[in-house]
């Protein structure tokens, strides 16, 4: 039992506490209050009856809570579907036994309503499942583990990356597992405790289910209770789509660099081409003419041949740079270029370079006309193809393909060879005018920028993949666009 002193502070502490106190008896008579009547006297107030005081009726409100204390003696606080009749702002919020033994002796009425326990629980209940909608519904992944690496969180943006479903991945898996690099979760722990428990973008790759390697930028950060570390829990950003954009980006850079290099050289090789024509033409006609008009020694005249045969040379290189820079007037019509490969083909298959070498064939059928000069196509293909024959030093596999690609707007065509492949520092410059690789007199390089020039002028685009060792594969894009073609089909 409290002393006197408890109980003088206990009174004080009711008298000071702002909101209303009172003790009824079992029969609704004021039996103490605290004083915050609005300035009514304690003598006034106790022995009436509560409802007469606090609401001016002659009988017990509906749903008093003090009614239903007495009918089942435990605490009762008014849920919010609570409706007093006449009554906008109830008093009786919360009502309390007071007990001797089994008997009731009074009940306290506070204006205040005390949160049951279920009341918290419910609240509580519905903030983890409102923590938990909004974890499985992020964007990226979210993955939390405890210091032994078991995973207590995985959503679904977790699974799209690393293709295990969350009870698998809760119960199954440890995140040192999800990881590619042996390592990496206790680098990433070390990492996180350099930096006061935060990891921002690091950039690192998990493994899928089917063990693909998947990159994936890391925002990661300690949990703690209190000073000691529990859990971890780490947010992955999926990088592929934003690496794959970025190799878009750079290989069309790439291209544009390209066509105007290409444009650029082309004015320069058709300014030195008609600069280098005429005084070729002068020493070609003037080595024909000594040869004709004067009885030479036979070495003089092997001399003036090996002049004629050089002079010749360049007087073909020349044609080639004029073919390179020159804007001819393209005679557009509608060809098929199956018909067009196959006519190549024809015309290549029975030389002696190519009686070694097995040519697939693998057309579409269905593969519709496209508007197209057919002599330059035909310069494209028969390039192309005697660059992969020459590569295979006349012995090997020449795979020829046609398809539809990219939602059917382009034509594919693929010339894939089994020569020796192009190395990378080689590949990025095959299309340069004046790159080769073979040797000296030779080649002139300028080919495949003849044949890069064809495919741009009809709006498409080619591009080449190698490996040394793995061969070389074409593969060119052309537009197929009839809506703007008004020709008529090129039946020859």
């Amino acid at each position: 039992m409290p002393t006197d002193t408890e109980k003088e502070y206990l009174i004080r502490a009711l008298e000071v506490f702002k909101r209303k106190i009172l003790v009824i008896s079992t029969d609704f008579s004021i039996l103490a209050v605290n004083g915050h009547f609005n300035g009514m006297q304690e003598k006034e107030i106790v022995g009436a009856k509560c409802y007469e005081v606090l609401y001016n009726l002659s009988f017990p409100c509906e749903g008093c809570p003090a009614e239903e204390v007495k009918l089942i003696g435990k605490p009762v606080a008014i849920s919010r579907q609570t409706q007093y009749t006449g009554l906008k702002n109830p008093s009786c919020k919360y009502s309390y036994p007071i007990c001797s033994e089994k008997n009731m002796e009074a009940i306290v009425i506070l204006d205040f309503e005390i949160p049951t326990l279920e009341g918290l629980e419910e609240q509580l209940r519905y903030s983890n499942a409102f923590l938990k909608n909004l974890i499985l519904s992020a964007v990226d992944g979210i993955i939390a583990a405890d210091r032994q690496g078991k995973i207590l969180m995985f959503n679904e943006a977790a699974s799209e990356i690393c293709g295990y479903h969350e009870n698998e991945a809760v119960n199954h898996i440890n995140i040192r597992e999800i990881y590619t690099e042996k390592d990496a979760a206790y680098d990433i722990m070390a990492k996180l405790r350099e930096n006061n428990g935060k990891l921002e973008a690091y950039k690192v790759d998990v493994r899928h289910k089917d063990g693909t390697p998947i990159p994936i930028s890391l925002n990661a950060a300690i949990i703690y209770e209190g000073k000691e570390e529990v859990a971890t829990i780490g947010f992955f950003h999926d990088m592929r789509e934003k690496i794959r954009m970025k190799k878009e980006l750079e290989k069309t850079q790439i291209q544009l660099l390209q066509a105007e290099k290409m444009a650029s050289l082309g004015k320069l090789a058709a300014g030195v081409a008609h600069q280098i024509n005429n005084p070729l033409g002068g020493i070609i006609l003037f080595a024909k003419l000594m040869m004709e008009e004067y009885d030479l020694p036979e070495t003089a005249i092997e001399d003036l041949q090996r002049i004629l045969r050089d002079a010749q040379r360049c007087s073909d290189t020349v044609k080639e740079l004029l073919e390179f820079a020159r804007q001819p007037r393209q005679n557009i019509r509608l060809n098929d270029m199956n018909t067009a490969l196959s006519r190549t083909l024809f015309l290549l298959e029975n030389q002696t370079l190519f009686h070694n070498i097995e040519i697939i064939k693998d057309f579409s059928e269905d593969l519709p006309g496209i508007p197209a000069d057919i002599r330059q196509i035909n310069h494209l293909f028969m390039n192309i193809i005697l660059n992969a024959a020459e590569a295979m030093e006349g012995k090997g596999k020449l795979t020829v393909k046609t398809r539809f690609c990219a939602g059917n707007e382009f034509i594919c065509i693929e010339i894939a060879d089994t020569g020796p492949g192009i190395p990378d520092e080689v590949l990025s410059h095959i299309f340069e005018p004046f790159f080769t690789t073979k040797e000296a007199g030779k080649g002139t390089g300028l080919g495949l920028s003849l044949v890069y020039g064809i495919v741009e002028n009809h709006g498409g685009r080619i591009t080449a993949r190698s490996k040394p060792g793995e061969g070389t594969a074409f593969l060119i894009e052309l537009p197929v666009n009839p809506k703007h073609f008004k020709g008529e089909k090129d039946e020859r």
